[in-house]
């Protein structure tokens, strides 16, 4: 019995013995692995990197900038505007004479406006992009007139909500490129704080916000480069801010904000070579867009005063006023008939040098001082006639009507009884000198036809696209406005003949006449 005992007792011991060695050798052979491991892991960290620290990110930092709160503040006030337009494509710009060669100043055209045998043919889709302001809760927005114009179909898009909202247009400003338009969003938005752009200064930074390129709420950074600054083919009541902040296409219409967080301007030009941001940028100052915003919600347009004169573009030489027995002034060009000046008694070579008793030193003073006018009041016109100081008092009519668009495109219908108004269906321009250098025409006076509407009297006479309008019913023509005073004294079935330039094949220059009668 005790040896049976004991061999069990014998047996345990073995088999306690033998789970320890186990246990012993499996421990040692961890240890064995890991310093293995280890050392190899240290071996590549050494060899990959030596002597690197791991990095650890910062805690965030606010760092201090002026253009942080001043780009959220005003940011939920800016929009993306997208419209949608149908462009009517005439396949027939020109009559050309058998077997003749395509002219190359047409091609110069052609290339400019995007018409010749590569362009497309038939009515195209076209869509576009801008940027605008909010400047009343209840959905009104200013943008520029160029970026809503004969769109099909306006949309809104405002900050975080990708719902777009279709606008109308209210009304707009072919003078000084603005609009007016609106949108119901069903609840109110956080309108743009508007500023004095007259306390403006040359060297002030500024913030241009818009959505270049369809890219969103971007925010460029700048100064103010200039001020009051006059662009070639800009209307008379144009005088832009010039920055040196980023504008592209799309930006148009969008603020350009001071530092107080307040739009001071809106975006609207730059002067580039290859259609993209080089450096010059302009915005019409904010005191202009809010008179003219004022006048759309009021009465659907903008009403200026005229007393209807012409004058000649661009500084007016010392020689030619001291020839007319003055120093400053403005000399009268020509007088629009029917209208106050003929009225009262002006005449083409007098010089106005006041208005009620402000001295008139430049064109754009004169035209400032009346249009600013309300159609209706009087004012006292101070003018040197052959060396004489006189005094006239005339009433200030609707600009409007006294200088119509060649075109027929007026902001507003026909008074009852009014007669209608010959058009000859071209779009001219002024022939600058800028613009004549560039054409390489010289010292030729007249206007630039930029284009023939399809099926109009202008294509049926032969008028093209580059031509040069020089006389019309033997009379000089020197600026569009001549061209609007000689069309209107015609009517329906009156002959018209126009003596024009243009260049042939070989890049010369010929004159001939064109004729034909008013349908």
């Amino acid at each position: 019995m005790n040896s049976k005992l004991d061999e069990l007792v014998g047996r345990l011991r073995r088999q306690k013995l033998l789970s320890l060695a186990v246990i012993l050798f499996t421990l040692a052979a961890g240890i064995v692995i890991g310093t293995v491991i280890t050392n190899g892991v240290k071996a590549r960290d050494q060899v990959v990197a030596p002597g690197a620290a791991p990095l650890a990110i910062p805690a965030p930092v606010q760092l201090q900038s002026p253009f942080v709160p001043i780009a959220k503040q005003i940011s939920p006030a800016v929009v993306n505007i997208s419209t949608q337009s149908t462009i009517k494509q005439p396949t027939v710009r020109r009559r050309q004479p058998r077997n003749q060669e395509p002219d190359p100043f047409e091609d110069f055209f052609d290339r400019f406006f995007n018409f010749g045998p590569g362009a497309p043919q038939g009515d195209i889709r076209q869509r576009s992009l801008g940027s605008g302001i909010v400047v009343d809760r209840n959905g009104y927005i200013l943008t520029n007139r160029h970026v809503v114009e004969k769109a099909d179909r306006i949309q809104v898009k405002l900050l975080d909500d990708s719902k777009q909202y279709d606008a109308k247009v209210i009304g707009a400003d072919q003078e000084t490129d603005l609009a007016v338009i609106k949108i119901d969003a069903g609840k109110e938005l956080a309108p743009a704080k508007l500023g004095n752009s007259d306390s403006i200064r040359v060297g002030d930074w500024v913030l241009a916000i818009g959505s270049p390129f369809g890219l969103e709420e971007t925010v460029t950074v700048g100064i103010i480069s200039a001020k009051s600054r006059d662009l070639p083919g800009a209307g008379q009541f144009q005088h832009f801010l010039q920055t040196d902040a980023a504008i592209n296409p799309g930006n148009s219409g969008g603020p350009l904000v001071n530092l107080a967080g307040e739009v001071i301007g809106l975006n609207t030009a730059i002067i580039t070579d290859r259609g993209s941001y080089e450096g010059v940028g302009f915005a019409l100052p904010s005191n202009t867009a809010i008179t003219v915003y004022n006048q759309i919600i009021k009465h659907g347009r903008v009403s200026r005063g005229s007393i209807g004169i012409t004058f000649p573009e661009g500084e007016q030489t010392p020689a030619l006023l001291r020839s007319y027995g003055v120093k400053e002034g403005v000399f009268v060009q020509e007088i629009v008939k029917d209208g106050p000046a003929e009225k009262a008694g002006l005449k083409p070579g007098d010089v106005i040098v006041a208005v009620d008793g402000t001295p008139i030193k430049a064109g754009a003073q004169l035209v400032s001082k009346i249009s600013e006018t309300p159609v209706g009041s009087t004012v006292r016109i101070k003018y040197v006639r052959d060396g004489k100081p006189a005094e006239v008092t005339l009433t200030i009519a609707d600009r409007e009507k006294i200088f119509r668009e060649l075109t027929g495109e007026t902001q507003e219908s026909k008074e009852p009884g009014e007669a209608s108004e010959a058009k000859f269906g071209v779009t001219l321009q002024n022939l600058t000198s800028d613009l004549a250098e560039r054409l390489g025409i010289g010292s030729v006076q007249g206007v630039v036809v930029t284009d023939v509407d399809p099926n109009s009297f202008a294509e049926d006479v032969g008028l093209a696209r580059g031509d040069i309008i020089t006389e019309i019913q033997r009379q000089p023509v020197r600026s569009v406005d001549d061209v609007r005073r000689m069309q209107r004294t015609l009517k329906s079935k009156d002959d018209v003949v126009f003596k024009v330039l243009r260049r042939d094949r070989r890049g010369r220059l010929t004159s001939f006449f064109l004729a034909g009668t008013l349908p």
